[in-house]
């Protein structure tokens, strides 16, 4: 009996992803554990192993096929003594869907086309002749607004303005009584949807519908003055997952400033110290002052759920490395107990990583807190998106040289930098984001304290 391959999940989170590679071929010999394929998320490319054996007999989703959902049958495996060239397809109801950025309106199901299809040429017919039992409320409610200011349109024509742009109110129908149906948005030039629209076709999963389409109205940037790029799993994931954060958690800034001198020295010193091809980053030691600082403040180690706030009983950094196309947090896992050695060996390991694109989904999940450090571009000070279900995050600027005024009343010269914790106020109040921020101050300023 054959066996369907599918799409794995390949992260408790994956919900589709891209089918990059197939490293066998339809005839192949495949033996449980072998690689056949490889799979690209929105973070990581990884392989994929066979569990059972038999011969590849049908590949069913073609290499670079985007969007392929979990679950879904990628391709079929003939057992033993199996004629492959026999085996049938599954089911359509098993078959991977197209990616929905591949859609066009006429690839829509020949039903809901049908459906539209009528709706957009059959005569229309009173309502006056029907007992108010008979009439169909669900397929009356075509118009916006009421009164004067309606506007007649039928499902597949809104849904299309909303995608384009395009203000029905600018429309004229060509359809009965005036109703603007698909072919009348079709012919029209792209705008700016009016609210309404933009809020019924908000994108799956915005809050209220309050995400509008996002255009370029082609009146204002014709079509050839720019290059459209497509986002790529990455970018999706961190315009979907930032944009969620930045509108349902509610955050508050604190800004502090911190003199480095003496963890530069301290710095100097260790590497000096550490045997060859060992180098200890100031990012290296931030990490650590940061693992003790949340266990020093324990309440701030914490993230908001439905059924309540959930306390971790170990730090857990995930730190921002920048990629092509975008950014991921691998994380240090237990950074309290670590050593800086470690730490930087560790680090250096997961950000190559990272930038190859190698990195398992337990290594970027799970943090417990963020850093993002922007100091190494000269940026000064800046505020960053808490990376839900994190409670704070962590913005490091640039240490350079400032004038400070010394507990005796000098003037002297020191090397200073700024830092800014964001942190969702349904979790920390100011007060402890202060208190963590003064622990963090404190082992920064006196590395020592990270060696008790």
């Amino acid at each position: 009996m054959a066996i369907n391959i599918t799409m794995p999940a390949l992260s408790p989170t994956m919900e589709e992803g891209t089918l990059a590679k197939w490293l066998k071929k339809e005839g192949d010999t495949i033996s449980s554990g072998d690689v056949i394929a490889e799979i690209e998320t929105d973070k990581a490319t990884m392989e994929v192993e066979a569990v059972d054996e038999g011969t590849l007999a049908k590949i069913l989703v073609e290499a670079g096929t985007e969007g392929v959902k979990v679950n879904s049958v990628i391709g079929v495996l003939a057992e033993e003594g199996e004629d492959a060239s026999e085996v049938d397809a599954p089911a359509a109801s098993e078959a991977p869907k197209e990616p929905a950025e591949k859609k066009s309106s006429s690839d829509e199901p020949s039903a809901t086309k049908d459906e539209d299809k009528k709706a957009d040429t059959a005569p229309a017919k009173s309502d006056a002749s029907k007992k108010p039992a008979d009439i169909d409320t669900s397929k009356s409610l075509q118009s916006v607004g009421q009164g004067d200011d309606r506007i007649k349109a039928s499902p597949l024509a809104r849904r299309i303005a909303a995608q384009k742009g395009v203000d029905l109110k600018s429309l004229k129908g060509s359809g009965p009584h005036g109703r603007i149906i698909r072919k009348d948005v079709e012919a029209a030039q792209p705008g700016v949807a009016s609210a309404a629209d933009a809020g019924a076709s908000a994108p799956a999963g915005s809050p209220d519908g309050l995400i509008m389409p996002q255009v370029l109205d082609d009146r204002v940037y014709a079509p050839d003055s720019y290059e459209l790029k497509p986002l790529d799993g990455m970018r999706k994931t961190v315009a979907k997952r930032l944009t969620t954060s930045f509108m349902q958690v509610p955050h508050f800034p604190l800004n502090v400033d911190i003199t480095l001198d003496k963890l530069l020295a301290s710095r100097a010193a260790i590497n000096a110290a550490a045997p060859e091809g060992v180098k200890v980053s100031v990012n290296d030691m931030l990490i650590k002052a940061s693992a003790l600082a949340l266990m020093a403040e324990p309440d701030c180690n914490a993230s908001y759920t439905d059924k309540g706030i959930a306390y971790h009983k170990s730090a857990h950094i995930s730190v921002a490395v920048a990629i092509d196309g975008g950014l991921i947090t691998p994380v240090i896992r237990d950074a309290q107990t670590k050593g800086l050695r470690e730490i930087s060996e560790e680090m250096k390991d997961l950000a190559t990583r990272a930038r190859d694109r190698k990195l398992k989904p337990q290594e970027y999940m799970g943090g417990t807190f963020s850093i993002s450090n922007l100091g190494m571009f000269g940026i000064k000070s800046f505020g960053s998106i808490i990376n839900p279900p994190e409670g704070m995050i962590l913005s490091v600027g640039a240490g350079d040289k400032r004038a400070v005024v010394k507990d005796d009343g000098s003037l002297a010269a020191a090397t200073v930098m700024s830092v800014t914790l964001s942190c969702d106020h349904r979790v920390i109040g100011g007060a402890e984001g202060a208190k963590w921020l003064q622990a963090f101050k404190r082992y920064v300023e006196t590395p020592e304290a990270m060696l008790l």
